[in-house]
């Protein structure tokens, strides 16, 4: 979905005349965030900012804070790769990393309390093991383990 339509569906929820009040800008310019650009009358609205932010730093921080302000957690795709993953390797990686997750948070609260230290690691575990079943859903839905499934029937 392009920026603008994201704002247009937005508006649709929340009065713009509100937004520009809060944000002290005039109800024009977010109705021209709502716009396509290749129209000529679309502004660069706050998301398209955001995004350029992203592509010319490469920090992911960034995208963090966004997600923390709006109550939720980055979590960074893994890269999308030519090959067919297996499906039953793919699937131990998710246990084996939910377990390291878990081991983490063991050693943890083995004292009946958790530092600071220990909550960045417990999170750092927590943001792979997301990560790797991000990994794994998206193989999923692209049909990536059909292809092994069908090799291994031909194969019996």
């Amino acid at each position: 979905m392009d920026s603008h339509e994201v704002i247009k569906d937005v508006l649709k929820k929340t009065s713009a005349k509100q937004i520009a009040a809060e944000l002290g800008l005039s109800l024009s310019l977010v109705y021209k965030w709502a716009e396509p650009p290749e129209e000529g009358s679309g502004a660069n609205n706050p998301l398209d900012r955001i995004d350029q932010l992203l592509r010319a730093t490469g920090d992911a921080r960034i995208a963090q804070w966004v997600c923390e302000r709006a109550g939720g957690f980055y979590i960074k795709n893994p890269p999308a790769g030519p090959h067919v993953l297996q499906l039953v390797p793919a699937m131990n990686q998710i246990v084996q990393e939910f377990a390291d997750m878990l081991h983490v948070i063991a050693a943890a609260a083995s004292d009946s309390t958790i530092t600071p230290a220990e909550s960045k690691s417990i999170r750092a575990r927590w943001e792979e093991l997301k990560s790797v079943t991000e990994g794994f859903v998206r193989e999923a839905e692209a049909g990536d383990f059909s292809a092994h499934h069908q090799h291994q029937a031909k194969k019996n």
